[in-house]
């Protein structure tokens, strides 16, 4: 039995394929198949298997488009309520793969149909379990995902008991040298704690991970339900694609519409001004130049995370970026969340309309009363430390609708931790108040705060 691990680090996402004489599962597969196309390839062997551990929230998966393409059998619970071809994999069930087997473990908790998978090897020995959400390298997945999606709905509270249940009754029951891999690393929305390593061992986890350690239900449910970070926009939207099943990878990008670059007030004049505007260049391109009401979104590594918990489900948007290639990547990126259909234009752009305002930082040392400061930082970092005490705190991801709490007497400064939020943050403020205010923001100057 061979395993290969395959990592998006923008999403902290681990998908697993599993090889066996000839034969190869998939689980939690990525949206784009290729990779798995290629290692399938170059073993000259067949995909036959594809599980979900769960239907994911935060990324769109490919299960679907491989079973079109490869025929391969779709494993899921029979409680997550799948709209495609399927088999229901639940407790005490296997699947033969080459010379090994797989083995289903219900392990709700995360949501209620998830499960965690058991591969067995050729001598008869528990080898590994993927644990999916439910159980991650230093922590355990999330309870507060499923009040609102998926084909079942449960409170959170319930789904912490389970969780409780899952990992003591399934998970911890396991041998010591069972290795342990995960859906989800560090940097994931899925969990609070998440530890860098990709994989670990049962042994080690009961060691270590506080959600193994010896705990009454009812102080796991508590420690559990506490300073659990926000829930982006998108993520009950991809619960009900993944339930469905995603159309093909790259038939659904070559679908998105680009136009030759905005370089002119003519150019610029043919968009239409109620669509959102997704500007992903550098602040400092940005900043000189820029079309009215755009949003700084910069292309970072956690571009998807962001587009996803600013932008709303179904809400049309334009994409920019400073170049062709850029602009290719940052279509396949928005794929992964389910966005492609949103983008209503994608191009790049060599113009502007407008600037972003100067910036005085000495002034602002020294005459702090003189601006309203907001702090767009997640509540968790307020917590541990308010950098400005008379800072009005609003978090990122609800700063658009909440805009209009934001006093405009005064220049507004707008921080985050690094700089990255606050290029986003001042430039959604500028485009709600309509002139209102001077918007300035603070930047990496935060730092010598």
């Amino acid at each position: 039995m061979e395993i290969k691990q395959f990592e998006d680090k923008n999403l902290a996402h681990y998908s697993y394929a599993i090889h066996s004489n000839g034969e190869i599962a998939l689980i939690d597969p990525a949206r784009n198949p290729q990779p798995y196309y290629d290692f399938a390839k170059q073993h000259d062997v067949k995909i036959t298997t594809v599980i979900e551990t769960h239907p994911h929230a935060d990324f769109v998966s490919s299960h679907l488009e491989i079973q079109e393409t490869t025929h391969a059998k779709i494993y899921v619970s029979k409680l997550l309520g799948a709209e495609y071809a399927h088999q229901s994999f639940d407790d005490g069930d296997t699947i033969k793969l080459g010379n090994s087997f797989l083995k289903a473990l219900n392990t709700p908790g995360h949501s209620p149909d998830s499960i965690s998978i058991v591969a067995i090897d050729e001598n008869g020995k528990e080898h590994a379990v993927f644990t999916g959400d439910t159980l991650f390298i230093g922590d355990c997945g999330r309870p507060d995902l499923r009040e609102k999606a998926g084909a079942i709905t449960s409170p959170r509270k319930e789904l912490a008991k389970q969780m409780y249940h899952s990992l003591r009754n399934k998970l911890i029951t396991l041998p010591d040298s069972v290795i342990v891999y995960p859906a989800h690393g560090a940097g994931s929305l899925c969990g609070k704690g998440l530890s860098e390593q990709n994989s670990s061992t049962i042994g080690a986890e009961k060691m270590s991970n506080w959600s193994l350690q010896s705990m009454s239900e009812e102080a796991f449910i508590q420690e559990l339900l506490v300073d659990q970070p926000f829930i982006p926009k998108y993520f009950p939207f991809e619960v009900g694609i993944n339930k469905k099943g995603a159309g093909g990878y790259q038939t659904s990008i070559s679908k998105v519409l680009k136009r030759e670059a905005i370089t002119c007030t003519d150019c610029a004049n043919t968009l239409n001004p109620e669509i959102l505007i997704i500007d992903t260049r550098p602040q400092d391109q940005f900043k000189k130049a820029h079309l009215k009401n755009a949003i700084n979104l910069m292309d970072d590594v956690k571009f998807e995370t962001w587009l996803g918990s600013i932008v709303n489900p179904n809400e049309s948007f334009y994409l920019i970026a400073e170049n062709e290639e850029v602009l290719n990547q940052l279509i396949e990126r928005t794929s992964k969340i389910g966005y492609e259909n949103q983008i209503a234009l994608a191009f790049v752009l060599d113009y502007g309309n407008e600037s972003s305002d100067e910036f005085d930082l000495e002034d602002f040392k020294n005459n702090l009363n003189k601006y309203t400061i907001i702090d767009i930082r997640n509540p968790s970092e307020v917590k541990a430390a308010k950098i400005f005490e008379q800072s009005i705190h609003i978090p990122l991801y609800e700063l658009r609708e909440r805009s209009q709490e934001i006093p405009t007497n005064k220049p507004i400064v707008v921080h985050c931790a690094g700089g990255y939020r606050s290029a986003a943050g001042s430039s959604i403020i500028k485009s709600k108040i309509h002139g209102a205010s001077q918007v300035i923001d603070l930047s990496e100057a935060v730092k010598t705060f």
